[in-house]
């Protein structure tokens, strides 16, 4: 017998891209009464709850009543998945959508090892459906910098390995790990909170494991920069907190601070080519509240830029 799955769809309005996303889903060759789709819904203000409901009457919905983020908003669902027995939970943002065997090949990957926490499949941008936005990522120690594998067409490239982090937007979760490794960490609020955890699972004897059969298709722009202010808070704070949260070299730090950080903010204020682009509030306020000690939901001085 197949094991039971949660597949857990976190949504904060964007109701078109949910409904697609809950399609493909419908369209999954997993024996259905081994799976459920749980959508937990951070406030959303477009009627997210009741369209889900009354368009597939058969998916879990929990309404979370204020916007939690992505870490606790995520976390809910694999505390639902913890108490109703499931023995994987899958974590899939409401803005993809995935091929019909693609959690047959997860939960196939995660039964070789039971070693395994966690399985990511091979993404791709959902406007070129050949090239890779995730393969799989690596965490360079020496510098304190994570990377995903990919920004590529697809050539057979990235074979299945074991990888330092898988991301979020698609990950198996062993039920199991939850127990010895814990939830998310709700500090985060969003980005960096996966790598975070697969570091602390790759610590307590697991490890992560990509999986290029399973594939999913994300609908992220192919020019995505974090030029935004508030994500340039989160992408600065949540980088220090995950430094300081997997006790990295006093090395890596300097190389952290001054060599990366340090430059990027003076090119954005220096450089007549950045000079036009955002970051700078951002990423100001995301050393100064990391310091604080600071965390959760971005301050509102940076999200209404």
């Amino acid at each position: 017998m197949k094991p039971r799955v949660a597949i857990i769809v976190l949504t904060y309005n964007g109701i078109s891209d949910t409904l697609a996303c809950l399609a493909s889903l419908k369209r999954l060759t997993y024996p259905a009464k081994r799976y459920d789709v749980v959508v937990v819904d951070n406030a959303s203000r477009d009627g997210t709850p009741a369209q889900v409901r009354s368009t597939f009457p058969q998916t879990i919905v929990i309404e979370n009543g204020v916007n939690l983020g992505f870490a606790a908003g995520n976390n809910v669902g694999l505390r639902y998945a913890q108490v109703h027995g499931y023995d994987y939970v899958l974590l899939l943002n409401n803005d993809t959508e995935v091929a019909p065997d693609m959690l047959e090949q997860l939960v196939a990957a995660a039964e070789t090892d039971s070693a395994i926490a966690a399985v990511g499949p091979i993404i791709y941008y959902y406007d070129a459906p050949q090239r890779i936005w995730s393969a799989g990522g690596s965490i360079d120690w020496r510098r304190g910098i994570c990377r995903m594998a990919g920004e590529a067409d697809d050539h057979g490239q990235y074979p299945a390995r074991a990888v330092d982090f898988v991301t979020g937007c698609a990950m198996l979760i062993r039920v199991a790990v939850l127990d010895r490794v814990g939830l998310l960490d709700e500090r985060f609020f969003m980005y960096f909170e996966e790598t975070e955890w697969c570091v602390r699972a790759a610590r307590a004897g697991y490890y992560c494991y990509f999986t290029p059969t399973a594939k999913v298709w994300h609908k992220i722009p192919l020019n995505a920069r974090f030029d935004r202010e508030y994500l340039a808070y989160y992408m600065t704070r949540n980088r220090l907190l995950f430094l300081h949260t997997t006790r990295v070299s006093w090395r890596t730090w300097l190389d952290a601070l001054i060599r990366q950080d340090m430059r990027t903010y003076l090119s954005l204020w220096l450089r007549p080519k950045w000079r036009t682009r955002k970051g700078r509030i951002g990423m100001w306020y995301g050393w100064l509240d990391f310091w604080r000690g600071r965390f959760g939901p971005a301050p509102r001085v940076v999200v209404g830029r």
